[in-house]
């Protein structure tokens, strides 16, 4: 949860229930913190409709999160496997892996792995950074897919802080200790969402979201 929509910081706190009948329980005992888009917070292509019309769709380059809720994606790191103790689908990254974000490009929002003896002239510019201790994991939220719509924002992630107050370009970041322990966590089969939202907005959608 973000103070404001102007908040390039928040807390965020892991919850499950075992049934949709019985109440929230947290998962950690204390809540984490985590930076957010430098410039705040502006509504994301999530699973529900925006609460505000009055706040604005994020944006490419807007350097704002996505406000809403939303579907995690696929791991993807450097390594071989992924974090020991973790189940969810991981992909390990090569140095012919891309993440779109030109929204004049085909494939934008999408992971693509391109033929080697066949580069396209865009991959330089789109190639996943590899030995870049901030990128170790990336978690994709599912922020603007099925299908994405060209310029309203990609390439959102969970992962690793560059600092302990230092804002993303839109992604949420965290302590790596943090980022390892949710991904430990996490289970297909339990079907997780990210919920981003202002405190005014998590308040006023609470009951209708059956939020915790």
């Amino acid at each position: 949860m973000a103070p404001s929509w102007e908040s390039a910081t928040a807390t965020l706190q892991c919850w499950e229930r075992p049934s949709a009948e019985s109440p929230w329980r947290p998962v950690f005992k204390n809540a984490w913190p985590v930076n957010l888009g430098r410039h705040g917070l502006a509504w994301g292509r999530g699973v529900f409709q925006p609460s505000n019309p009055e706040i604005p769709w994020k944006v490419e380059k807007d350097g704002k999160a996505p406000a809403g809720v939303f579907e995690l994606g696929r791991l993807h790191g450097a390594a071989a496997t992924p974090p020991k103790g973790a189940s969810w689908p991981y992909l390990q990254v090569g140095p012919w892996d891309a993440w779109v974000d030109d929204p004049r490009l085909p494939h934008y929002n999408q992971h693509v792995r391109v033929d080697p003896q066949n580069v396209p002239p865009w991959f330089e510019s789109q190639r996943m950074r590899l030995g870049d201790d901030a990128y170790k994991w990336l978690l994709e939220i599912r922020h603007n897919t099925n299908p994405a719509s060209p310029g309203y924002g990609s390439a959102i992630f969970f992962h690793v802080r560059r600092g302990p107050t230092r804002p993303s370009a839109g992604c949420t970041t965290m302590a790596v200790e943090n980022l390892e322990s949710m991904i430990r966590w996490i289970k297909t089969d339990k079907y997780p969402y990210y919920v981003l939202l202002p405190q005014s907005e998590y308040q006023k959608m609470r009951s209708a979201w059956k939020l915790p």
